[in-house]
């Protein structure tokens, strides 16, 4: 479906020849009207809230799969089949899941690889009712296709990025950060190589009980381990997007402690830099009610764009994100 609808968009920027494509333009390809129709599927009934270890979890893997071949871009695992299977101890019970990983190598530092993550699980059925997670992480997964999307236009025109991109969709999030726990306890690509983790986690509406414009995004662990990944952080906003940066959440004494509550913390316990991109919690946060027509496509997209000028920046300025 997803393919049907890219290849008009993909034969007019590529095929057509402007002469030289920008980032902006690469960004532009990240629109609400993709993103709708991703996630009304991502998070429809046909996926039974993707609890770990379910028939729902296994459709959404296949339909991420499915999404990754049909733009062309390759698996991230050395067996082609996109996925690495786990199992994991869930309340004491070993159950069987995966993640999905797909990669684009880079032109000039591939051994640099940079990973954007969402978790792909949700809450599953609970007493007949199907908890869809469109916000919670429908949005931070449907975000990270468009992104990769755009970063395969960018292939197709001679522009890919110079270090490499893991595009992680991990498991597992809701049973405790189990999916990228197994993933950076059993690294496909070196954490010492790793450059930095944008992690995207709840991106598709707005926290009602923040006050201000709703042009804004939670920015949370961008100057823990790394006050270079933060400036560039903030200059890639001021020059494309403009969105308010909110770091309320940011706050060492943060009484939700959201920092420790999402998968990028696996990665900062291993001294790898983070940014999580996080709308704040509603009414809908872990119920059923959690559904995609209540998504603001149109901020979607605009934080979606956010993160994949902040994963360009990242993947090719000269000098890798520096440590503090």
């Amino acid at each position: 479906m997803k393919k049907l609808l890219l290849a008009p968009l993909f034969v007019s920027l590529v095929c057509c020849a402007q002469p030289q494509l920008t980032q902006q333009d690469f960004a532009n390809t990240i629109n609400a009207a993709e993103l709708r129709v991703l996630l009304y599927t991502y998070a429809s009934d046909e996926f039974e809230g993707r609890e770990t270890g379910t028939a729902g979890e296994e459709k959404a893997v296949q339909f991420l799969r499915d999404q990754y071949k049909a733009m062309g871009i390759a698996s991230g695992t050395k067996d082609g089949t996109y996925f690495q299977p786990m199992t994991l101890d869930v309340r004491g019970k070993n159950v069987a899941s995966k993640n999905v990983l797909a990669f684009i190598e880079g032109s000039e530092k591939p051994e640099e690889i940079l990973v954007i993550s969402a978790h792909l699980d949700h809450e599953g059925v609970k007493n007949g009712k199907i908890y869809n997670g469109a916000d919670d992480d429908g949005s931070g997964t449907v975000a990270i296709l468009e992104i990769a999307e755009a970063f395969q236009l960018a292939v197709a025109s001679g522009q890919g990025p110079k270090r490499s991109i893991l595009f992680l969709h991990v498991s597992g999030e809701e049973k405790g950060l189990l999916g990228s726990k197994y993933y950076t306890d059993n690294p496909v690509y070196s954490l010492e190589n790793t450059v930095a983790n944008l992690n995207i986690a709840m991106v598709g509406r707005t926290d009602p009980k923040r006050k201000g414009d709703r042009d804004y995004i939670y920015l949370i662990g961008s100057d823990k381990l790394s006050q270079d990944l933060h400036d560039l952080s903030e200059e890639a906003n001021q020059k494309f997007t403009n969105l308010t940066l909110d770091y309320t959440f940011n706050a060492d004494d943060d009484p939700n402690r959201f920092y420790y509550r999402s998968d990028h913390y696996n990665f900062a316990k291993n001294n790898i830099p983070v940014i999580f991109y996080f709308n704040g919690t509603h009414d809908d946060y872990h119920q059923p009610s959690d559904t995609p027509e209540k998504i603001q496509y149109d901020l979607l997209e605009k934080r979606a764009q956010l993160i994949f000028h902040t994963a360009w920046e990242i993947a090719n300025r000269n000098q890798r994100v520096v440590l503090d």
